[in-house]
């Protein structure tokens, strides 16, 4: 037996042909954002559309979430919580949110709305459930890195709605953990402008050499997620919801995986077996797919989340070409697909040859015009005159079906509809005697409290011929016609033999319905408080009583400090060496640290350990070790943070990974028992500044040296290119052995590391460096400087440590530290994230 709700199939909407394609495909809800505040800025709807939005979505029974899924900066803050308030106003049932601030807010603005937390808080533990659920969260989206196992085991530790990804894109990297685009683009995921560097070809550089790998060039692009076939277990889980990416796609899209997984539900619900069919599930590939599977749904296989031949949707392959012709191709198609749904005239086809490199380059292509069968089973495939140049086409090369007529007539249905397709059932109870008043009473199963009652106008009279009776009242209170609702159940009380006409049941039933759809398009009248006054009282709470500016100039005496983060034995010896003010051990190997604790507490230098940034719930080893080390931890994690509140423990600093990046997260987070914070990579060198005025520089930490962590990746490139394993219990570590690169079209190689659970990150090749800002910082009172090193030698962490060292010192200029780092550092350096454009302090007009 069940004991969790049914979960909801949560779909989603760019604009308006989504949503209703959502609508008529069956959507319980529908998640869309509006052209700001999003994590997909290229789509959504402006806030005056949204009350139409939410009219059209109640109307039907479907609730709808507005995605606010962004870090809000603090010169935003104001048009953040004004917005707030008004998609509270248009009736939305909830906000998605990212940053914990907004969270908050939000809870604070508009008790009655729910609030959720996005994958890209990064969720993966029932720890970072609880530090969520502090801050207003009654949903969180788990990352979609987890297991059905994971998931299971978080489900037994919390009582918080849980929603997981069941289909779509994947990201290589963690969500809210990517700064690629930040680093190389100047936008940033966090912020709604993902570049898809994962989605670009790289070299796998081992040991300083090229790897050969034949055709999989595209090391960081990910298949897509399907797990359909596992929605029976899935049901079965206690998760709310089930959540279809697909902001950027198409109407088509929309509804047919709307319309697939509604009814893997609804069967596996009901306990009967999926009716998927081998043609259906083509059809979800062709409509958009790079290649699906489940993934990490059912645990980590690393051989095979990442193909690497190609970046992006082909459609279905359907064999490979024999040979070449003067107006087509001879192929032996793909037996499976052949069977199922064969390649025909009049669908379209795109050429893939291995040895084409960018993704931006056009593949050879067109339409089916004729198809003549060979022997052998081989087919041969015509187009018309000029549609192709064949001079690019070999034989060998695959051939995918692009685009299937058949796939755009199954989704017409749900995309193109006279009239409602989905349809809500209401159940009736009508009540007749004769000398009374007719009484019909119309309620929504899944919404009980949206109940109406209708009467007749006069009493009834006696039956002259056919008396009232359960069948007449079915067949004329069921002419639902063109209306959003069927009928459900109906129960009837009828006492001696009443009559009523037809007319009379027709108009009750057109009554009923209009005072229904009013009643669903109402939106919800729970209070929404003023923003701006909610903002200044949090503010104000949050804020230490004392003078700032007393506070700041009081700080400005201390001497700069410099912390190093290391990586390796070799740095860790420079490291003690150069003897910075203190040393952060970010170690591979666990049970290497101990002893390296004790080394530099014996040199009498204050000692860190980096956490990981994830942890998940199988992961417990990890945090218990960091424990009996009794050493002060850089927390990287939100679960562990909230996971340390619980006992006495040496002093906690929070890292990048916290996504602090405004004061009111920022404070929130030192209110947890940091002693310091590093803001998120998503500041530039200006909103450092900022922050550190307005929450004391003393309690930031800031970052003036690192090749920037650009993607944190449960993928491991060790594994999938270096091993046959599919995890680490059988892939032979060889993360310990090779000393691992990307390099890109543009010849920079980005280091490649594994972490203590496991996990790759993927670092920025050039050093970025803050010598052009650190007069700016200094001025402002900010004392605490990290260098981080990533593949650098022990002579390279000395050069770079002494030369930052001499600047603090006041010995050197910082004009002096740019140039001497430009020379001995041999990947080259960067402004990178902490370039700071002219135009930063806009605020998008959308939101006005």
């Amino acid at each position: 037996m069940i004991n969790y709700p049914k979960p909801e199939i949560m779909s989603p909407a760019g604009h308006w042909p989504q949503l209703h394609a959502a609508i008529e495909a069956g959507a319980d809800a529908v998640y869309f954002g509006l052209t700001h505040f999003t994590a997909r800025a290229k789509v959504g709807f402006v806030l005056d559309e949204l009350p139409s939005v939410m009219e059209t979505l109640h109307r039907r029974g479907v609730r709808g979430y507005v995605t606010f899924n962004t870090l809000v900066f603090d010169h935003e803050m104001d048009a953040a919580v004004d917005a707030l308030a008004q998609i509270a106003q248009a009736g939305a049932d909830a906000v998605i949110v990212q940053d914990v601030a907004v969270a908050r807010l939000a809870r604070q603005i508009a008790p009655g709305m729910e609030v959720h937390g996005s994958t890209q808080m990064s969720i993966t533990s029932a720890e970072g459930i609880a530090l969520a659920r502090n801050f207003g969260v009654s949903r969180v989206v788990l990352a979609r890195e987890l297991s059905l196992d994971d998931i299971r085991a978080i489900r037994g530790q919390t009582d918080c709605e849980l929603e997981m990804f069941v289909h779509g894109a994947l990201c290589v990297s963690y969500s809210g953990q990517c700064f690629s685009s930040e680093a190389w683009g100047g936008r940033s995921a966090n912020r709604g402008q993902c570049a898809q560097a994962c989605r670009l070809p790289y070299e796998l550089i081992v040991d300083g050499s090229l790897r050969p790998l034949g055709d999989a060039r595209y090391l960081l692009s990910p298949g897509d997620l399907y797990a359909l076939q596992q929605i029976p277990e899935i049901v079965k889980l206690g998760v709310s919801a089930l959540k279809i990416e697909g902001r950027y796609k198409d109407a088509d899209y929309v509804a047919l995986t709307t319309a697939a997984y509604r009814q893997a539900v609804d069967e596996a619900w009901a306990g009967l077996p999926l009716s998927i069919t081998p043609a259906d599930e083509l059809r979800l590939e062709q409509v958009y797919s790079r290649g699906l599977g489940p993934h990490f749904v059912s645990g980590t296989n690393h051989q095979t989340v990442v193909n690497g031949r190609a970046p992006r949707h082909r459609g279905v392959l359907m064999g490979r070409v024999v040979e070449v012709l003067g107006d087509g191709i001879v192929l032996a198609p793909d037996g499976s697909v052949a069977e199922v749904a064969p390649l025909k005239p009049g669908d379209g086809v795109v050429f893939d040859a291995a040895d084409w490199r960018s993704p931006q380059e056009q593949e050879e292509g067109g339409r089916v015009y004729e198809i003549v069968p060979r022997k052998r089973g081989q087919v041969e495939v015509r187009f018309g005159n000029g549609a192709l140049d064949f001079r690019r086409i070999r034989a060998g090369d695959l051939l995918w079906r692009s685009h299937d007529p058949e796939v755009d007539k199954a989704a017409r249905p749900f995309t193109q509809n006279a009239g409602p397709i989905h349809k809500q059932p209401l159940d009736v109870a009508v009540v007749a005697r004769v000398g009374a008043r007719l009484e019909t009473r119309w309620t929504l199963p899944a919404r009980p409290d949206l109940t109406v009652t209708v009467h007749s106008a006069e009493p009834l009279a006696p039956a002259q011929n056919r008396a009232l009776d359960e069948e007449y009242l079915a067949a004329q209170l069921g002419r639902l016609g063109n209306t959003p609702y069927s009928l459900g159940r109906l129960t009837v009380d009828v006492e001696g033999e009443p009559f009523a006409p037809a007319s009379l049941l027709n108009q009750l039933r057109r009554d009923a319905v209009e005072q229904l759809s009013a009643l669903q398009s109402r939106p919800p009248a729970g209070p929404v408080h003023n923003p701006q006054e909610m903002l200044d009282a949090d503010k104000r709470r949050l804020t230490q009583i004392e003078d700032k500016n007393q506070r700041s100039s009081a700080f400005i005496s201390v001497q700069p400090s410099l912390h190093l983060l290391v990586r390796t034995p070799e740095q860790l010896a420079a490291a003690l060496d150069v003897r910075p003010a203190s040393i952060t051990l970010d170690y591979l190997d666990l049970y290497g640290l101990r002893p390296a604790v004790e080394a530099v507490q014996a040199a009498g230098i204050d000692v860190r350990v980096a956490s990981p940034r994830v942890l998940k719930p199988n992961e417990q080893r990890i945090v218990n070790f960091l424990r009996r080390l009794g050493a002060p931890i850089l927390v990287r994690s939100a679960g562990l943070l909230h996971a340390l509140q619980e006992e006495e423990h040496p002093s906690l600093s929070g890292d990048f990974s916290l996504n602090a990046a405004n004061e009111l997260s920022a404070r929130l987070f030192l209110e947890m028992g940091l002693e310091r914070l590093t803001p998120t990579h998503d500041l530039n060198a200006a909103q450092v500044g900022e922050m550190a005025r307005l929450v004391g520089p003393e309690k930031l930490e800031v970052i003036a040296y690192q090749h920037l962590p650009v993607f944190h990746t449960e993928h491991c490139v060790f594994a999938r290119f270096l091993s046959t394993g599919t995890s680490y219990k059988d892939c032979g570590h060889p993360c310990e052995e090779h000393r691992v690169g990307l390099r890109d079209e543009k010849g920079r190689v980005h280091p490649v590391m594994a972490d203590v659970g496991c996990r790759n990150t993927v670092f920025g090749a050039e050093a970025q460096e803050a010598s052009h800002f650190l007069d700016g910082w200094l001025a402002g009172g900010i004392r605490h400087y990290r260098l981080e090193f990533v593949h650098e030698s022990g002579e390279e962490v000395a050069q770079i440590t002494r030369a930052f060292a001499a600047t603090l010192a006041g010995e050197q200029s910082t004009a002096q530290l740019s140039r001497k780092l430009a020379g001995f550092v041999p990947s080259g350096v960067t402004e990178g994230s902490l370039f700071v454009p002219p135009n930063f302090l806009e605020i998008p007009l959308a939101v006005a």
